[in-house]
């Protein structure tokens, strides 16, 4: 019997299926089908919002316990991707509000890295 070998996205591939799922705001999909099972979150240092974590369990848990804590949703906007090598970008605005900081905007650049067709590195700058 001759297995089938699943095909190995490029990076511009992924981008592109992230950028269909964030603009339906399916981040936790986004996480179950694009993140690999040793990717990373960084947020930036002394952030008030989110720490680090690192495997696919942990990062799923992080972003649980944040979208928990959000009360209100005023607006929120993410940019296409643009990719370059095993990187790509989006931007994203987000006016929320959220236990316990009240209402907050957070315009960001959320940089990814792909490896073998999954990604293995969120990282946050805002």
């Amino acid at each position: 019997m001759i297995q089938e070998q699943k095909k190995i996205l490029t990076t511009q591939e992924v981008a592109d299926r992230f950028h269909e799922l964030a603009q339906q705001e399916k981040w936790f999909e986004i996480q179950e089908e694009l993140f690999a099972e040793n990717v990373r979150s960084v947020e930036p240092a002394n952030s008030p919002y989110l720490g680090y974590a690192e495997g696919k369990a942990a990062v799923n848990k992080k972003a649980e316990d944040f979208v928990k804590r959000i009360q209100a949703v005023h607006k929120v906007y993410t940019s296409a991707p643009l990719a370059c090598g095993n990187h790509f970008v989006v931007g994203r605005q987000m006016d929320i509000t959220v236990e316990p900081h009240g209402s907050i905007q957070i315009n960001e650049i959320m940089l990814y890295e792909v490896q073998d067709g999954q990604i293995v590195l969120e990282q946050f700058f805002y």
